[in-house]
């Protein structure tokens, strides 16, 4: 469990620096996003789309609680992204990560614009 938090804090920290590929080194190949209410991704290669596009500049984020339990670490919090004009919006956050074999192997994001 304890192991799950400390390898969603290496991938958000590769987030913050732009290093979205040592994020994606985090992930399982079939890994799978979903936005609840928004979209679903399918596989690393989707995901590394939609961080190209949704990514313009690498988010600011502030992670307020992490929640581990068995496969699952529960990360609450509020981040920041640039649109595509520059600017910025926040947003209140709620993911709840799921791990395999000390991979991340899906998330359901619960997003909500403040």
């Amino acid at each position: 469990m304890e192991n799950n938090k400390a390898i969603l804090e290496q991938a958000n920290a590769a987030i913050v620096k732009g290093d979205y590929e040592g994020f994606l080194s985090h992930c399982t190949e079939d890994t799978e996003w979903v936005f609840v209410g928004e979209r679903t991704l399918q596989g690393k290669e989707a995901v590394r789309q939609y961080m190209a596009e949704v990514y313009l500049e690498p988010p600011v984020f502030m992670v307020e609680k992490l929640v581990a339990g068995e496969d699952h670490v529960t990360a609450i919090g509020k981040i920041n992204l640039k649109d595509d004009s520059g600017a910025a919006a926040s947003y209140t956050y709620c993911d709840v990560w799921r791990f395999q074999a000390g991979k991340m192997a899906g998330l359901q994001a619960f997003v909500i614009k403040d």
